[in-house]
């Protein structure tokens, strides 16, 4: 297995409908939304087994002093294998001269993760979120 890695857009709503349902995410259920969100972003770094996308990382910026870091995710088949520990290393490069990345991780277990690569927990911050999800149609 050779796992290849881009930042060109080439995935489709079908691929990325099945990796996010593949990891149990709601966004997974609006494919056609899912799908803009991402053309629209900043970077989306994939991961590719073939023509399998297995992996994911989306980040928006503001083109100089900060980079948000949305998320990254693998599909549990390819857990272990590195994937995500290589699109974290292409995250902090291509970001390197930006003054933050930042990442609000969803569940705190996912924190540790994050501060293999050097990311730290603020110390005086605190997650915020506005959810409209139950007022969706």
């Amino acid at each position: 297995m050779k796992i290849t890695y881009t930042e060109e857009k080439k995935f489709t709503q079908d691929a990325i409908q099945r990796l996010f349902l593949s990891v149990g995410w709601v966004s997974g259920q609006y494919p056609s939304r899912l799908y803009k969100a991402l053309m629209h972003s900043s970077t989306v770094i994939t991961a590719w087994d073939g023509d399998r996308l297995i992996g994911l990382a989306r980040l928006l910026d503001d083109s100089e002093l900060v980079a948000y870091m949305h998320y990254v995710l693998v599909d549990p088949a390819y857990h272990g294998q590195g994937v995500a520990s290589a699109m974290m290393e292409m995250v902090k490069e291509k970001y390197k001269d930006y003054l933050y990345i930042e990442i609000m991780p969803e569940e705190s277990k996912n924190a540790a993760f994050y501060e293999r690569f050097g990311f730290q927990i603020m110390s005086d911050g605190v997650a915020m979120q506005l959810c409209n999800f139950g007022n969706q149609r």
